[in-house]
């Protein structure tokens, strides 16, 4: 069993920042690609960054150049940077892991989210 679990959500000012940080725990041989998601009241969960193993990443359109996305393989924990935050990315965030828990078993995990509420 693989748990994700976000931190570092909360009320903040507009153009204020956030750190997220979402720790993987259990039994499994590697994380491989982890991302970010949010999801706003009354809308689809969307990506807001991604990134492999190798530390490639991707962005969001809407957050490129404010948020950045990072991980220690180390310490199997995905980091979200959140910088110029706005109202608008008032949302739940989850984290998403691509896992590897045995040479024939992969799946793909949620944490439960972490609420962080941008005020203007």
């Amino acid at each position: 069993q693989v748990q994700l679990a976000e931190s570092g959500g909360g009320l903040v000012p507009a153009g204020g920042s956030l750190r997220l940080s979402c720790a993987a725990s259990g039994s499994f041989r590697s994380l491989n690609a982890m991302g970010w998601y949010r999801q706003a009241p009354g809308k689809q969960r969307e990506l807001v960054a991604g990134i492999s193993r190798d530390g490639t990443t991707n962005y969001a359109d809407s957050v490129k150049g404010r948020f950045t996305v990072s991980r220690d393989n180390a310490k199997n924990t995905l980091y979200l940077q959140m910088n110029s935050l706005k109202p608008e990315d008032t949302a739940i965030y989850y984290c998403n892991a691509d896992v590897t828990m045995s040479v024939v078993r992969r799946g793909g995990y949620w944490g439960q989210g972490t609420q962080v509420t941008v005020s203007s």
